[in-house]
């Protein structure tokens, strides 16, 4: 009993932290969703209204909705699976080398102004990369405008989130890698694991589970929580919304309208939905090795 207690007054202080600064804004993000709340008066309760104004009238959030949907089923998984497949091949290599490759693939993801290499890139001029290397070898007459034609706008905001996608999942995955204890692999061997793609299955995804688990959480977030990429790369508000997203509508209602009550109902909204999509990614992360 006596350990018990200990223990509850030793977790006591991260308990109280995290409710203070996670929970409690999460449920008062929540109760606001229901009012008119524009930080200079009270709240006023509207009850559903926020949420049915939101799917019904507000056509620019379902064309976000559509966009954030659009980017996390593309970027989502495929920045997953190269984050381990790359801390896969990178964990072969001898330690200077991987030392030095791991800090190239995460280079990207704490740069500060990475996005004018690829605005430079995609610069709607004749002197852009990707336009030059088009004119020169005939495959367009005259420049493409990249980064303000809808038609391009969301798949080029796609590939440089993918380039960024090799952050914090990534380094846990090689972590992970480099903690697995290597008696398995000889055990499986033994057992008939006959190939690296059956030890990869059987033995090497099943002890990252934890790894797995975080990595699926940060990838889920940055993929749903997108905006920086598109507010940098093709303005705020896109031309006709091609690239707005559910962040980059929660912060036109939340930091420049103001009307707190209807961005609390689009935060809500956005958190149900990454909250249901890490509980199905989970139970599925649960059947690996199985």
């Amino acid at each position: 009993m006596m350990m018990m207690r200990q223990g509850y007054a030793l977790m006591a202080p991260f308990f109280l932290l995290f409710f203070i600064f996670t929970a409690f804004p999460v449920l008062m993000a929540f109760a606001l969703s229901f009012t008119y709340y524009n930080v200079l008066e009270p709240p006023k309760w509207v009850g559903w209204d926020n949420y049915a104004t939101l799917f019904i009238k507000d056509d620019v959030f379902l064309i976000a909705l559509k966009n954030t949907l659009l980017f996390a089923l593309v970027t989502g998984p495929l920045s997953y699976i190269a984050c381990f497949l790359l801390a896969w091949l990178i964990n072969e290599l001898s330690p200077k080398i991987r030392a030095v490759v791991t800090l190239l693939f995460y280079a990207p993801s704490i740069s500060g102004n990475v996005y004018l290499i690829w605005q430079v890139g995609f610069s709607g001029d004749s002197f852009g990369y990707v336009n030059a290397f088009l004119i020169k070898w005939g495959f367009i007459l005259e420049p493409i405008q990249w980064l303000q034609d809808p038609k391009y706008m969301l798949p080029i905001v796609m590939l440089v989130q993918l380039w960024l996608s090799l952050g914090t999942a990534f380094l846990a995955f090689i972590a992970g890698l480099q903690s697995m204890d290597q008696t398995l692999v000889e055990a499986g061997a033994i057992d008939g694991v006959q190939n690296r793609w059956q030890e990869l299955w059987f033995i090497t995804l099943p002890t990252m589970r934890p790894q797995l688990m975080f990595g699926a959480v940060m990838q889920i977030t940055s993929s749903f929580a997108v905006a920086d990429v598109a507010t940098n790369m093709v303005g705020f508000p896109s031309p006709q919304y091609a690239a707005h997203t559910i962040v980059t509508h929660l912060n036109d209602y939340g930091s420049i309208r103001f009307e707190m009550g209807y961005a609390c109902a689009i935060a809500t909204v956005l958190f149900l939905m990454m909250l249901g999509t890490n509980i199905l990614v989970q139970k599925l992360l649960r059947k690996v090795g199985d």
